[in-house]
């Protein structure tokens, strides 16, 4: 991990997946809903290290708040 959007999209995955097994009813669609998540983090981990960090951290939050929006439905 040698960049910031490296250590801060794997603790956002890392934090998906707990979510996962505490938080949620463990069906197939939960864990499709945050595998979007998992990929518009890994996304904006690719974009982070390309230097364009405003739509990194613009994505990294919409993968929070969407990953929010479906643990508490």
């Amino acid at each position: 991990m040698a960049t910031l959007f490296d250590v801060i999209t794997v603790t956002s995955f890392a934090g998906l997946v707990l979510a996962f097994f505490q938080f949620s009813d463990r069906e197939t669609r939960t864990l499709v809903y945050f595998m979007l998540a998992s990929i518009v983090f890994a996304v904006a981990n690719q974009v982070g290290n390309a230097g364009h960090f405003v739509l990194a951290t613009g994505l990294i939050l919409a993968g929070t708040v969407f990953a929010v929006l479906v643990i508490k439905r």
